[in-house]
């Protein structure tokens, strides 16, 4: 898949980034005599290195070849790249470009950035997918395939809170063709993004999309989202003192309520596994994107506070950091000995 490995704007998942200075110089002239794209390309990477953009060879070369119909620089034809430029051409690289010099992330730049093997629509503020969360829906697919493979249930409804852009619930769907999903955000803007993602890849009738807060709408979640037998989210995990440590792409383009979990980042990740017994079938599981210094949190609050759902396990992400939590619903003790009881 191509540009799974490089995320012009930020440098990793949802964890710390180093503050770089603002750029405040404006960007280059533009030259009144014929350019290649080649040419263009090496004037924006000097002047990004100048400036201190970050990742300014990947930030040209994405544009560039996103102007020129191409994913990838290595795509196109050389002979593309030695040609001269329309002039309708170069001002649309020294526009695309003055955005990423903005400090703008690429994704939002050229309005689309790949999801395991879907392009999805971007716009800001809605939270850019990072590549920790492929391996999040990569877990979870092989989980329900497996259990498919053992005669479990293949029409699984899948519920996903937060979903942004709805990069988790439209590639489980694109993945299984069984499943239906229901997906969630508070924001308005990530909603209707999710719709047109949905919309563009014609998965919209296996996906229903509601605006709702999980923090202040659970009388209107708990009525339209339930039973599932999966509930998946990459929530906002940040603890809110790294809050100030983002890069500029980060901490003036994507929504801050997307990124910022609270004190210890698990207020959103509480009130979800608190609600989780009430919206999951019986063994239902819910699949987690946490910062690798929740898991050991996670679980013993659970196991204090939410009698009905059990901590599997922890998986590592490609880095061999602990990122995602696996719990399951499991009948509580009470309703066990009733079962025990009706039994005798």
């Amino acid at each position: 898949m191509w540009r799974r490995s490089v995320a012009a704007g930020f440098g990793g998942p949802k964890g710390f980034w180093g503050f770089h200075g603002m750029c405040t110089r404006s960007a280059p002239v533009i030259p009144a005599g014929k350019i290649t794209a080649l040419q263009a390309m090496d004037l924006w990477k000097r002047h990004f290195e100048d400036r201190g953009v970050t990742e300014a060879d990947h930030s040209c070369n994405y544009i560039i070849a996103h102007l020129l119909g191409a994913k990838t620089i290595e795509s196109l034809e050389h002979g593309k790249l030695t040609e001269f430029l329309s002039r309708e051409k170069i001002e649309q690289v020294w526009t695309f470009c003055a955005r990423r010099l903005s400090r703008m992330p690429v994704q939002y730049v050229i309005e689309e950035w790949d999801f395991r093997d879907l392009t999805l629509k971007m716009k800001p503020p809605v939270f850019i997918p990072r590549p920790e969360t492929e391996e999040l829906v990569e877990l979870v697919i092989t989980d329900l395939q497996k259990k498919s493979g053992t005669g479990g249930d293949t029409w699984n409804t899948c519920l996903e809170v937060g979903c942004g852009s709805g990069a988790i619930s439209l590639s489980l769907l694109k993945s299984l063709p069984h499943l239906k999903a229901i997906a969630l955000d508070k924001s308005k803007a990530a909603v209707d993004l999710t719709m047109e993602n949905a919309k563009r890849l014609g998965l919209r009738d296996r996906l229903q999309i509601y605006h709702i807060d999980v923090m202040k709408d659970v009388e209107t979640l708990l009525r339209l989202c339930r039973p599932v037998s999966v509930l998946v989210s990459n929530p906002p995990y940040l603890f809110s003192e790294d809050m100030a440590s983002l890069e500029p792409e980060v901490f003036r383009f994507e929504d801050h309520s997307a990124l910022d979990g609270g004190n210890d980042g698990l207020q959103v990740i509480r009130q979800i596994l608190t609600l989780s017994p009430q919206i999951l079938s019986n063994h239902g599981c819910v699949y987690l994107e946490v910062d690798p210094r929740h898991p050991l949190l996670i679980q013993p609050w659970v196991e204090a506070h939410v009698e009905e759902l059990r901590y599997m396990e922890t998986r590592h992400d490609i880095t061999g950091r602990p990122r995602f939590c696996i719990l399951q619903k499991e009948k509580s003790h009470r309703d066990r000995e009733l079962c025990l009881g009706l039994r005798n």
